[in-house]
């Protein structure tokens, strides 16, 4: 009797968890988070990932606005990963510079010394 009726409900169960997407409130909040430290270390508009982050952000929250959660959870997910991208170029961008000037000033240095290279 159990065998016979297991396998009909599991297949409900499985539909049931399929039917409805629950909101994407905490990837929304991830978002933004990413949005912020993106910006916080430097990344603008004129970044193509982080143009790509805001506007993906807007398509998420309008995609939440018609109850499509699954697109607007995919969108917020999209949309975070491109602003950790822009705020990696940022951070990579300044490391490359820093490792620059650290090497003026060391061959700077070694001029003062009379180090011949």
């Amino acid at each position: 009797m159990i065998n016979r009726f297991f396998p009909a409900s599991l297949v409900l169960l499985v539909l049931a968890g399929c039917a409805n997407d629950p909101v994407p409130t905490e990837q929304l909040r991830l978002t933004e988070q990413a949005i912020e430290q993106a910006s916080a270390v430097g990344a603008t508009a004129e970044d193509a990932s982080m143009q790509l982050a805001l506007s993906k952000q807007q398509l998420a929250k309008a995609a939440l606005l018609d109850e499509q959660y699954k697109e607007a959870r995919v969108l917020a997910e999209q949309a975070e990963l491109d602003a950790r991208e822009a705020e990696s170029r940022v951070l990579a961008s300044k490391s490359t510079e820093q490792l620059l000037e650290i090497n003026k000033r060391i061959n700077r240095m070694r001029k003062q010394l009379g180090y011949q290279l």
